[in-house]
């Protein structure tokens, strides 16, 4: 489960370092095992499904269901991390941020991170379907399919597989949230939404950093092509701005109290501020001043959602796709009892 930022699902993104690998050779493995599943980098994408299931779990929190709903998503983030990896071996090569992962860097054989891409994302999907219900192991399933398929070919294609894999990481809380309400509702959509718009210009920040050698490794990124910068800038403010509204909607649909209205608006508005700085000066210090306040912001943002949410009942009206079959389903979507038919009319 990635994202633009290549956070499976998730997904904050900074500069890889080189992996030292430890004299023992078992160390070593189980060190490029982690850098092959990106530990650090989907641990944000284990923070977002667990604020989706805290979102959805109306105030009844089930600590076993939430381990595993962050179990079987990691799970599934380090298998499509590990595969993405080997279908990008070449590029990483060439790329100086990436060269020393291990594929490139020649520590360890494709066929060792395939095998470990299919047992994660084996055991992902087991603990999923078991631990929780069909319908967030399905979105699991396609969160990598879209990760693995289209996004990972556009990068080298179209600079729209930046919006590709923003979905990949707006997936990762709905995951979260039914894997709780056995549903997907409102305050679903709107954690979907934040985490989309925010990767937008967190990636292209990230991306004007390393835009040379984003070249050099082949990636046609928005950066790469929009020489001038006026379009990537352009994009950064306007998505800056509309994380104002996206975060806000929590607030305006009672999902979250004023406060959080309030710091949505002033959160959203520094975005959009560090994005205008960026436009009138195009610098890579300032590109990394957009970088690192978007850093600060997702889990800032996030934790004023858990501080300040609201719980109101989720009515039919609310709920956009339900999980079948899986006896998890709120009671608010639950068919209400006949009412008894008085005697005189029997």
């Amino acid at each position: 489960m990635h994202s633009a930022t290549d956070i499976p699902v998730l997904t904050v993104q900074s500069q890889e370092q080189p992996v030292e690998t430890a004299t023992h050779p078992v160390v070593g493995l189980y060190q490029d095992l982690l850098a092959l599943a990106k530990v650090r980098l989907t641990a944000m994408v284990v923070v977002t499904t667990v604020v989706g299931y805290v979102t959805g779990a109306d105030g009844h929190i089930h600590l076993g269901t939430l381990a595993l709903a962050s179990a079987g998503t990691w799970l599934i983030a380090g298998s499509a991390a590990a595969l993405n990896q080997v279908f990008e071996i070449r590029p990483d090569g060439l790329m100086l941020r990436t060269r020393n992962r291990p594929l490139p860097a020649g520590r360890m054989l494709p066929s060792t991170a395939v095998i470990f891409a299919l047992f994660t994302f084996v055991a992902g999907m087991a603990v999923l379907y078991c631990g929780t219900n069909q319908l967030t192991a399905l979105l699991g399933l396609l969160n990598l399919i879209l990760y693995i398929f289209i996004y990972t070919p556009l990068k080298r294609l179209s600079t729209i597989n930046t919006l590709v894999g923003a979905i990949c990481g707006a997936i990762p809380p709905i995951m979260g949230f039914t894997a709780a309400a056995g549903h997907i509702a409102l305050p679903a959509v709107i954690l979907g939404l934040l985490l989309f718009v925010w990767q937008i210009p967190h990636f292209l920040a990230l991306a004007w950093m390393y835009r040379d050698d984003y070249a050099h490794g082949g990636f046609r990124m928005l950066s790469v092509v929009d020489t001038s910068g006026r379009v990537t800038c352009a994009m950064m403010i306007l998505y800056s701005a509309l994380l104002i509204p996206v975060a806000a909607a929590a607030w305006f649909f009672g999902f979250a109290g004023m406060w959080f209205g309030f710091s949505a608006i002033l959160l959203g508005g520094a975005m959009v501020w560090l994005s205008a700085k960026m436009r009138r000066q195009k610098s890579r210090e300032n590109a990394r001043r957009v970088f690192l306040a978007s850093v600060i912001y997702l889990p800032l943002i996030l934790t004023l959602l858990m501080a300040d949410l609201r719980h109101r009942p989720v009515g039919p009206q609310d709920v956009i796709i339900a999980a079948p079959n899986t006896g998890m389903a709120p009671a608010a979507i639950t068919p209400a009892a006949p009412k008894p038919v008085p005697r005189t009319a029997r």
